[in-house]
């Protein structure tokens, strides 16, 4: 079920719109549907503890969001959720206006195939290197050996690892790491990507260069949900945040967004103003 995208417009306030002469259709009127709808989504499970409780949310095409909320809030049930490995117990949720009560279980793979996810912990594949782990998720997906000759290399450079696609996982940094699992989940270049806690085991410089790279990856038009405890993190990113709290969402709202856009460059600056200058961007941009 393939998400779709495409070049996105924003529509006039409705101080300047002016009055049509004739009635516009009602059709012609729809919005696009979301990117991700959730409506009165219940999770409970056997041992009666509430995953969700009547969660009502929409998240539009090319958005960031955050979840944020304490342990056993409900973030990784929304994400769970998501990618079908948990069923909701009452409520629909729908992925590019496709409701996922509808997939079935053989169709799940194919439905991910449009979901980059990343993990805390990696979830590397120890004896692959860092090409052969890229490469991996295009080979489950049915990618062609030209594919992959021609996407891997591109990825690696996007996320600064041209120079360890020879290395182990047990090589590598944290960082470098999770830099390798966000390659994994974007080589496909899928339209959604939701990272589960990206950030949770790295060190603060490590972790806004993972920001600067998913930023990347948003500003090139990928829906991006991240769900985090890292309470600076989203503080100094200023984007939408929905917060919840046993299962229920008690906040939902746009932290500020950008009065233009940002170069990946300006963006890391910001981002590292308060800490040491230790390392370089990534890319430039």
């Amino acid at each position: 079920m393939p998400v779709k995208t495409g070049p996105s417009s924003t529509p006039p306030s409705a101080d300047a719109e002016p009055t049509p002469a004739v009635a516009v259709p009602h059709r012609a009127r729809r919005a696009a549907p979301s990117v991700i709808e959730f409506r009165g989504v219940e999770k409970r499970y056997d041992v009666g503890a509430v995953g969700l409780d009547q969660a009502t949310f929409s998240i539009q095409r090319g958005e960031w969001v955050f979840l944020v909320g304490s342990t056993g809030s409900g973030k990784s049930t929304v994400m769970r959720l998501l990618i079908k490995e948990l069923e909701p117990t009452a409520g629909t949720i729908r992925v590019a206006g496709k409701d996922l009560a509808e997939i079935t279980r053989k169709r799940v793979p194919y439905y991910r195939r449009n979901i980059g996810v990343v993990f805390q912990d990696f979830k590397l594949l120890p004896n692959r290197t860092v090409h052969d782990n890229v490469a991996y998720a295009l080979q489950v997906t049915g990618g062609s050996r030209r594919e992959i000759r021609a996407k891997v290399p591109d990825i690696l450079r996007l996320t600064g690892l041209s120079t360890k696609l020879h290395n182990y996982p047990d090589q590598l940094s944290g960082g470098e790491q999770q830099r390798v699992a966000i390659a994994r989940a974007f080589v496909n270049h899928p339209p959604l990507l939701l990272a589960d806690e990206p950030t949770g085991n790295l060190d603060p410089e490590t972790s806004i260069g993972i920001m600067q790279l998913l930023y990347r990856i948003n500003r090139a038009g990928t829906t991006v949900v991240i769900a985090t405890h890292d309470n600076a993190m989203v503080d100094k990113m200023r984007r939408r945040v929905i917060e919840l709290s046993q299962g229920r969402i008690v906040r939902d709202e746009a932290s500020g967004s950008y009065v233009r856009d940002e170069s990946t460059r300006e963006f890391a600056v910001r981002m590292r103003d308060g800490l040491p200058e230790t390392s370089p961007i990534v890319e430039k941009s």
